[in-house]
């Protein structure tokens, strides 16, 4: 039974949070992408010791981590969770101004700029009557992704420092820079983090838990043609932009693409095309939920790559697969328990379960295979990566009351 007279934070600090402009940089060596993810991130820390967490720090990477000590004389697993601080890199998220709509009543609703979050593309709304949302003005995006889930996870952290009758084990925080470019987990220390499993609160609708993720390749395919002056190419000249035009061409219509595949299909997909007349490089990423499938897309690629190659006689071409995540399932499916307090937890709170397979990847892919077993769970936000991004207030709190309950369920059956 949650306190009647705790006023949640995770809406203020959420609000406040949104203010940084952490958008991460896809084309950027360094790390974090874009230096200015810190100031947020060192601003936590300093959220961190003020609610009572001594350990707080920020280390050379921007990974803020911090520990809950255990009050409780059992033996209880250390569990940690986790969230991004960046924003992703397609829109801005630069002077986002939230709007609020309070009790929402239903139907489309329409943002400042008068772009529209409209109700039958939106199912997930039905389920929010009443509930206060919050939006974009239509210009930026939001940043619930993840920011809410930054904000959950103090709220929640706060509330257990603010009732010590609450028992729990010992619980590791992480706020982690460069999620959205792939690279959240490239300097994660599990060893120094010091939990034994963890949760991403990274989720979207209310009682998501997500333990299934595609797993994932990129390949890299350079044609090489060859280049000579244009006023004396006849019959010397081969142009590998038109290689590779030919070769995107043979691509099929009707599967194996994004846009013809739902629920457990995989597909090719290029995401990126340069070059001139002697090299042009197309970049692709594999996705599957079977590891085996992606052998097959990426010898079906090579397959079409050599038909182009032989139409255009003297040239030649260079293919490189770069693995990049495997299906987290694979290995939560050995720590059931990890899902299972999950599931209790929701069932506490009267919150119905969602137990789908995520049509992407988490940081929680990477890390259940760096000896971290971690499962993805709802934030509360809708229309990531775009100025169409909402997120309910009644959903913040209710992950914040998840997590809460979580670290409960898990010292009890310990």
């Amino acid at each position: 039974m949650f306190d009647p007279d705790y006023k949640f934070t995770c809406v203020d600090r959420f609000l406040k949070y949104v203010k940084y402009d952490t958008q991460s940089d896809e084309e950027s060596e360094s790390f974090p992408s874009d230096p200015k993810q810190l100031e947020l991130s060192k601003d936590l820390v300093k959220e961190l010791q003020e609610i009572g967490l001594k350990d707080a720090h920020m280390d050379e990477w921007g990974y803020v981590m911090a520990t809950l000590p255990s009050n409780t004389d059992k033996d209880v697993p250390v569990i940690g969770f986790i969230s991004h601080v960046d924003t992703a890199p397609a829109v801005t998220g630069k002077n986002v101004n939230p709007q609020i709509v309070k009790n929402y009543q239903g139907g489309d609703i329409t943002l400042k700029n008068g772009k529209v979050i409209a109700a039958d593309n939106n199912p997930e709304l039905k389920d929010m009557i009443g509930f206060d949302i919050i939006t974009t003005d239509g210009t930026t995006l939001l940043g619930a992704d993840d920011k809410a889930g930054i904000a959950e996870i103090m709220d929640a952290v706060n509330y257990l420092i603010q009732h010590p009758e609450v028992k729990h084990g010992t619980v590791k925080i992480c706020f982690t820079p460069d999620e959205e470019v792939g690279r959240g987990t490239e300097h994660f220390d599990v060893e120094k983090f010091g939990a034994k499993y963890a949760y991403t609160i990274d989720g979207g609708t209310r009682g998501e838990v997500e333990t299934e993720t595609f797993s994932a390749d990129a390949v890299n395919i350079n044609f090489i043609g060859k280049n000579v002056h244009p006023g004396y190419a006849k019959g010397k000249m081969i142009n590998s932009m038109k290689m590779a035009a030919k070769f995107i061409e043979s691509l099929p219509k009707d599967r194996l693409s994004p846009e013809t595949t739902e629920g457990r299909e995989g597909y090719v997909h290029p995401i990126a095309i340069n070059g001139n007349e002697e090299k042009t490089t197309v970049k692709f990423i594999i996705r599957d939920f079977i590891d085996e499938k992606l052998k097959e897309y990426e010898d079906f690629l090579k397959d079409l790559v050599d038909k182009t190659v032989e139409a255009y006689p003297g040239s030649h071409s260079q293919f490189e697969v770069i693995e990049q995540y495997r299906n987290m399932k694979n290995i939560l499916d050995q720590h059931p328990e990890i899902e299972q307090n999950a599931l209790e937890a929701l069932k506490r709170l009267g919150i119905k379960p969602i137990q789908s397979a995520i049509r992407g990847g988490t940081d929680g892919s990477r890390l259940s295979y760096m000896g971290l077993p971690t499962p993805n769970l709802f934030a509360g936000g809708h229309n990531f990566h775009a100025v169409t991004e909402y997120v309910a207030i009644q959903d913040m709190e209710a992950a914040t009351k998840m997590i809460v309950e979580l670290i409960q369920v898990w010292e009890e059956k310990a």
